[in-house]
């Protein structure tokens, strides 16, 4: 009898845990689905307007498409703004980073979109005395933003994320830019997005070189150098965060020896600023 009251209790243990488990998991799909109906118009914006080019190295965007579709956009970055610094802040960190990727990239299409067809780059947008990304015009979370407080304080500010490889997923609308995305980001497949942006970008040899026993480099490796020395995956230093890439690479035992000495001799590259737009 003892050992039959044991077995009951053991079973409605298992039965508890069960329920939970399931409950948690449709909360986690509800979770899922929702933000990907948040960000549903914005994938289908990029889907349609954006193109690989350079062999798929880089992008380039349909910004007269996407001016026909302005309404799309704008009832999007509309939604976006809805969000409140409550919910946002009870998001888990993937979601809250796919959310502040997609609206930075969404929202510099649109700044473009203000002047558009009528500048060659965002620096047109800007002024002798102010830069664009420091305009203030972006409603979100609960505040009145630029585009340098999105990158810088909420994505960057005290390295909240630890992730370096939002450098190459924000778009700055510019050729010398990592691609904007064919697809929004999301919390579920962040991860591989993120790396899957950041092999994009360092295989690029019309923006990253490397030889026998130097590199050329992208300027944001040099204005953002700090940021690949804080511990990404024990990476503590620039060479070798680039280190973590160097199958995609195809680095030689030679300059792996020489990253790993940090004795490779290091320059960046001029900065394409002309708008990435299709031609």
């Amino acid at each position: 009898m003892v050992k039959l009251k044991h077995n009951l209790l053991l079973a409605r243990s298992k039965s508890i845990k069960l329920a939970v488990l399931l409950l948690l998991s449709t909360i986690f799909s509800a979770v899922s689905v929702a933000q990907e109906a948040l960000h549903q118009p914005w994938q289908a914006l990029l889907i349609k307007h954006v193109t690989p080019v350079n062999n798929a190295h880089s992008s380039q965007v349909n910004y007269a498409g996407m001016k026909t579709d302005r309404a799309k956009l704008k009832a999007y970055l509309t939604s976006l703004g809805k969000i409140d610094k409550q919910t946002f802040a009870q998001w888990p960190a993937p979601k809250q980073l796919a959310f502040l990727i997609n609206a930075y990239n969404a929202w510099t299409v649109e700044f473009i979109l203000t002047a558009y067809p009528n500048l060659e780059s965002i620096k047109d947008l800007g002024s002798f005395f102010s830069s664009p990304w420091s305009k203030k015009f972006i409603p979100l979370l609960g505040d009145t933003r630029s585009l340098d407080n999105i990158e810088h304080e909420l994505i960057r500010g005290d390295n909240k994320y630890g992730d370096p490889r939002i450098h190459f997923a924000v778009n700055c609308a510019s050729i010398g830019c990592p691609a904007l995305r064919e697809e929004a980001y999301s919390a579920d497949k962040l991860e591989q997005q993120l790396n899957e942006q950041t092999v994009r970008f360092l295989t690029d040899n019309t923006r990253n070189r490397f030889g026998e026993r130097s590199m050329e480099l992208s300027a944001i490796f040099k204005w953002y150098g700090v940021d690949f020395a804080l511990g990404f995956q024990g990476s503590n230093s620039l060479p070798s965060f680039i280190l973590l890439y160097q199958e995609a690479l195809n680095l030689t035992p030679a300059q792996q020896v020489l990253l790993k000495s940090e004795d490779m001799d290091t320059t960046f590259l001029n900065y394409d600023w002309a708008l990435n737009a299709a031609r």
